[in-house]
């Protein structure tokens, strides 16, 4: 039995729309989704902000709050508890430009609106990680806008949300490109540099999503590790990716097996999880499924992060010390995919 706890967001059971096609699948309440989460087996749900309140713009903050009380009634009735919000600053007119880096002072203001809106939500469902994935905060034209001052806008909102609530911490989601190809946190390394800027460093850390290091020609392992060592690892989106070209989202350990083995080993012999950090399946289904197997992606992360887990813990460390004793790499090499490849 896994020693983790699992989440999943609403988002990741979609109707397969795309850039390139329309939806091929129905739509799915939200009621609906969070009951089969649980049965599959996750422990909590991620919220974007108008997950826990849609329309959430043309509420009063009281109105914001009853419905997001209300969302909580829900998870308890199914023993689900609420890892994070996440303001959803990619989709709204305001944000076209970006949100805390948006040339338009109207539009900064608004994203920070949104980030403390999504405080309040996260009070009332129980939970003090508020998530940004910074979709927009770059460029496509270089000379639109000035780096140093980009970072410096981005810090003034983070700095509004660690004012608004001592209790609450900010995880930010690094990603080099999609929707955009000049991000001002592109890598684990840039979001924790970022921390230090901020008025309370020891309330911001990151999230690190396994496609989105891949999408920026790194290891994920590796960054994991980085950020274990920071004591900055306070989320993870587990998934996979084929090669550095969109955000594919695909099952966790379906196309890079190693990589994937890598990630769980560095989790877990680092105790990741032991301060209540949850494995976080950030996985779409593909286009091709069906509506009675729409779900079946996440099911295939978990199963496949727990066999890993077997592994992990069969690993042969002795050997494994014998052949670094001996410099011996290319056994060790040789024994990991072996092992990886038994039965």
């Amino acid at each position: 039995m896994s020693r983790f706890k699992f989440s999943v967001g609403p988002w990741n059971v979609h109707e397969g729309e795309d850039a390139f096609g329309p939806a091929v699948r129905k739509p799915i309440s939200f009621e609906s989704k969070v009951k089969k989460f649980k049965e599959i087996g996750m422990d909590a749900i991620q919220f974007h902000d108008d997950d826990a309140v849609p329309a959430m713009n043309s509420l009063t903050e009281d109105q914001i709050r009853k419905e997001a009380a209300g969302v909580k009634e829900m998870l308890d009735s199914e023993g689900l508890s609420a890892e994070f919000v996440a303001p959803r600053l990619w989709m709204d007119p305001h944000t076209a430009d970006g949100g805390f880096t948006s040339n338009s002072k109207e539009d900064r203001e608004f994203a920070i609106w949104r980030g403390l809106r999504s405080v309040d939500i996260a009070k009332e469902l129980g939970c003090q990680k508020i998530v940004l994935w910074l979709a927009r905060e770059g460029t496509l034209c270089q000379e639109s806008k000035d780096p140093v001052t980009s970072v410096k806008r981005l810090v003034e909102g983070i700095n509004a949300i660690l004012a608004y609530d001592p209790d609450i911490k900010v995880l930010i989601e690094p990603k080099p490109n999609e929707p955009i190809d000049r991000s001002i946190c592109p890598t684990i390394g840039h979001v924790i540099g970022l921390s230090y800027l901020t008025s309370a460093p020891e309330r911001v850390g990151g999230l690190i999503e396994s496609a989105h290091v891949i999408l920026a020609g790194l290891d994920p392992a590796s960054e994991i590790g980085y950020a274990l060592a920071s004591g900055k690892l306070w989320g993870v989106h587990l998934n996979d990716q084929n090669g550095m070209k969109y955000d594919q989202d695909k099952s966790f350990g379906v196309e890079n097996l190693r990589q994937a083995f890598n990630q769980v080993m560095v989790l877990k012999k680092h105790n990741y999880g032991s301060s209540g950090e949850y494995i976080g399946l950030d996985v779409k289904a593909m286009r091709t499924q069906k509506q009675e197997v729409c779900y079946r992606h996440i099911q295939n992360s978990l199963e496949i992060f727990k066999l890993l887990e077997k592994k992990v813990d069969t690993f042969d460390t002795a050997y494994r010390d014998v052949c670094i004793e001996k410099r011996d790499y290319e056994a060790l090499e040789f024994y990991t995919i072996n092992h990886l490849l038994k039965g």
